[in-house]
């Protein structure tokens, strides 16, 4: 099977983005991009990637869509919404670190994250620079959020971590950033990325994308 019909086969039955699977209609507005955020959080922790998309859905069902609102909530509100989904093991920590981000975003970026793009002059080691700062988030946060934000961010593309690259490996594909996004166009990158997670992460998933 040759480069781009795998690639299509993943783009067609693997899976949207995460954001999308969480129910993030990503733009380039303040409430979105804080979403990918939250959501990037609750995804760089040792859990399972369904049980984090679900518990930002339920975050977002709490109302807590922006830094305000996540700031200004009970630390107890955040943890019972994560303890509905099961984000277990985490849930009393990574709930700090959402109270925490939020009041960092507040503070340095007046909430709305498309200041800190400005900021890092629309740079890449610069975007990722500044995410790392936020509580929790951390390298493997940073590429969380730039692999999904590359769908409004420019400047990111082509974006595959570590993980998205070792799914590429898994299905045969080129495991070199550019070399992959020949093979696509630029609107679908973000997609690209999620998928080559998702078989990086399950080995079923890879064989159903790679075989006749």
């Amino acid at each position: 099977m040759n480069d781009e019909r795998i690639v299509r086969r993943l783009l067609e039955h693997a899976g949207p983005t995460y954001a999308a699977e969480a129910g993030v209609k990503l733009a380039d507005q303040p409430s979105p991009l804080y979403r990918l955020l939250v959501l990037s959080t609750l995804l760089s922790t040792r859990i399972k990637s369904d049980i984090a998309v679900d518990a930002a859905k339920e975050l977002s069902k709490a109302k807590l869509t922006t830094p305000r609102a996540m700031a200004d909530a009970r630390r107890q509100h955040r943890v019972d919404a994560l303890g509905r989904v099961h984000y277990k093991r985490y849930d009393e920590q990574t709930a700090t670190a959402l109270g925490e981000s939020a009041k960092a975003l507040l503070g340095r970026y007046s909430g709305d994250l498309r200041k800190l793009r400005e900021e890092a002059g629309r740079d890449r080691d610069g975007i990722t620079e500044r995410l790392r700062k936020f509580s929790r988030i951390g390298p493997v946060g940073a590429d969380i959020f730039c692999r999904e934000a590359q769908l409004v961010w420019p400047e990111l593309r082509p974006y595959f971590d570590k993980k998205a690259l070792d799914g590429a490996k898994r299905v045969g594909l080129p495991t070199d950033a550019d070399a992959l996004a020949r093979l696509t166009d630029a609107k679908k990158l973000a997609p690209l990325a999620a998928n080559l997670v998702r078989v990086a992460l399950d080995k079923d998933l890879a064989d159903e994308i790679t075989g006749d």
